[in-house]
């Protein structure tokens, strides 16, 4: 069954900007950063039209730009993540929580819910609890993180525990059965207003390689040179069998399952060519509503998908009861 209500594509020439609330469209304040993170200083340098940089093909530098912004701009004391786990570039992560907002507006009559009724899960919240910090800081919601990984769930509660009160803000469950993502993590009674997932891009290891490679090569104008992921990242964040599209779709599958436990569900989408079947996907099992935002940073571009089982009356109650209920 089509849905009547699914918005139309986003035509693929559309060419995403950043999101105008996000706090990342100024060059980077590294003399304010270094003063955080003082050990960012050395990896600091001159580049194009004499402003000051970082080598984005170094891990290290990387990860403590990311410890500085963390603690400059969003408060966070203490953060860091396990060597050869995903070091996520912020700007982008911010966007992604922006537009979750927007839906939530929408779905509101044009007002931000916020504040600690708000709950979002994270699946694959990773060692570096990317999204959590940033939407608790961004918009005071509360999160449940998943992940399949014991040593990226351990590391993100000492993130959570090297910052006084948000434990309080942020829970972490494990996920054992490899191939779902709500079962065991939404319980029965449990209602969240939206859940998000980056998920993995790949195929298989080689393919995520070869990736990183092009990738590299292009930020240092160099072919063939031997580097390390700039970005890190495992298997289980960076490849799994199917790649991206398959991964999606058993998402899908399982949603429908947990149609009443959710408002929003929505995932990030890397590949162009994987959104036409995953919109038929979805109108195939019938919900009420489809939305696919293009997003992007520099010469990085990628889109959201969100859909929802909400019909217009259950839409409204959950709008009454959660969202504008004190």
């Amino acid at each position: 069954m089509k849905s009547k209500k699914a918005n139309k594509p986003v035509k693929p020439d559309v060419k995403p900007r950043m999101h105008v609330r996000n706090k990342h469209h100024n060059p980077y304040d590294f003399p304010t950063l270094i003063t955080h993170v003082p050990e960012l200083e050395p990896f600091v340098m001159e580049g194009r039209a004499g402003l000051q940089t970082i080598d984005f093909a170094n891990a290290t530098a990387i990860k403590l730009l990311n410890k500085a912004i963390l603690k400059a701009d969003y408060g966070v004391a203490y953060w860091d993540i396990p060597e050869n786990f995903l070091c996520p570039p912020i700007p982008g992560r911010s966007d992604y929580l922006h537009h979750l907002a927007d839906i939530l507006r929408n779905s509101n009559y044009g007002k931000i819910p916020k504040g600690r009724n708000i709950k979002g899960l994270d699946i694959g919240v990773g060692a570096n609890c990317i999204y959590p910090l940033l939407g608790h800081q961004l918009y005071g919601w509360q999160f449940i993180g998943s992940d399949i990984d014991a040593v990226a769930i351990a590391n993100a509660q000492a993130i959570i525990d090297g910052n006084k009160g948000l434990e309080s803000h942020i829970s972490l469950r494990i996920q054992k059965k490899e191939n779902h993502f709500f079962t065991d993590i939404i319980q029965q009674d449990e209602m969240v207003d939206f859940t998000m997932c980056n998920p993995p891009f790949h195929a298989s290891e080689e393919e995520a390689a070869e990736a990183n490679l092009r990738k590299v090569e292009n930020l240092k104008g160099t072919k063939g040179a031997a580097v390390k992921r700039n970005f890190g990242g495992n298997k289980s964040e960076l490849w799994c069998k199917g790649g991206e599209k398959q991964f999606v779709l058993d998402m899908i599958r399982e949603s429908r399952q947990f149609s009443s436990n959710c408002y929003w569900f929505s995932t990030l989408i890397s590949k162009q060519n994987n959104l036409k079947t995953v919109r038929k996907a979805l109108e195939a099992i019938g919900v009420e509503q489809i939305i696919t935002i293009p997003v992007g940073q520099g010469n990085k571009s990628s889109r959201i998908i969100a859909w929802s089982f909400l019909n217009q009356k259950a839409a409204a109650i959950w709008r009454n009861a959660r969202w504008n209920s004190r």
